[in-house]
């Protein structure tokens, strides 16, 4: 992808990391964002740059998206309300699925070459296979998020056919890393600094997910979208395996030389962290490595450096 990038939610977590990746590689990026969980840190070193422009702006706003998108030739779509838990359907339903439909219409009007979009391992639901594979069906997501993340796919499906605009769907793991301010590495974290002798953790402590090193969510989905056919196509993006959320604490507490952390769990429905946690996540990432992809990290290896990350952050303030 060396051609000008739309990249809305590109002051974000995964964005940021994203728009570092395009840079060093010499693209031109406009950077949709309108920073509601984002942060002008997060892309400090690329205001000012010739290669990159900035639009504090909305995906709810059709015009403003179409205005960003001009010269572009491609969209890289991350922007989203990122609130699984017990998230306003009315948001999701805005950000998400409104938000989604003005970049297909912008990507339509600039005939982008591709439209690649940023999924979630939610629109499974509860799998009864795990690794789970793309195929599965049928899929049942149990979070107003998931749910909107699905519909965003067959909208990207639907342009697919009807406009012919290649499109990909990443399903992204729990990614973790540097500049995250959300979930549960994050959360570990920002607790144990508070108080390193007791954790708090949702849930019973045996729902097991993967995590995915962010530089490897980043590389996966740049492998996914330079390999578009014109067809739309969905991949998983995480890790070979899968940990225990108390392996996760573990984990956390050993990167921070921390020992004897006592720790309560708040069990949810189910053991669940909140209504609508899938319990049980682990991809089947095949498909993805068939593109010369593979992560460099495994869940463990994530957390522990997305741990170190990011008690280097919050402690610096």
């Amino acid at each position: 992808m060396d051609e000008p990038i739309l990249l809305t939610g590109g002051a974000g977590f995964i964005g940021s990391h994203l728009l570092d990746r395009l840079v060093e590689r010499g693209v031109e990026v406009v950077v949709l964002d309108n920073f509601s969980s984002a942060s002008y840190e997060n892309i400090s070193q690329h205001l000012g740059s010739p290669r990159v422009k900035l639009v504090r702006g909305d995906i709810r706003d059709k015009e403003t998206v179409e205005r960003s998108a001009m010269g572009c030739k491609s969209v890289i779509h991350l922007a989203a309300n990122p609130e699984v838990r017990m998230g306003d359907p009315e948001e999701h339903m805005e950000h998400n699925i409104r938000g989604t439909l003005n970049v297909l219409e912008a990507g339509r009007k600039i005939d982008a070459s591709i439209v690649a979009f940023a999924s979630s391992s939610t629109v499974y639901g509860e799998a009864t296979i795990l690794p789970t594979p793309e195929d599965y069906s049928p899929m049942k997501p149990i979070s107003t998020y998931g749910a909107s993340k699905l519909a965003c796919e067959a909208l990207l499906s639907a342009y697919t056919h009807t406009y012919s605009i290649p499109a990909v769907a990443l399903r992204y793991a729990n990614v973790v890393g540097p500049r995250a301010r959300r979930g549960v590495v994050y959360d570990f974290v920002r607790k144990l600094l508070a108080n390193p002798h007791t954790l708090e953790i949702l849930g019973d402590g045996t729902q097991k997910k993967s995590y995915i090193w962010v530089e490897d969510a980043v590389e996966a989905t740049l492998a996914a979208a330079e390999n578009a056919g014109k067809t739309f196509e969905a991949y998983n993006v995480g890790s070979v395996d899968a940990i225990t959320v108390r392996e996760v604490a573990d984990t956390v507490c050993q990167a921070l030389g921390l020992a004897g952390v006592e720790y309560s769990f708040l069990g949810g429905p189910g053991g669940r962290g909140w209504p609508g946690d899938v319990k049980f996540m682990h991809l089947d990432i095949r498909k993805l490595m068939s593109l010369n992809w593979r992560p460099k990290y495994a869940s463990r290896e994530a957390v522990a450096n997305a741990a170190k990350a990011l008690q280097n952050e919050l402690v610096k303030g």
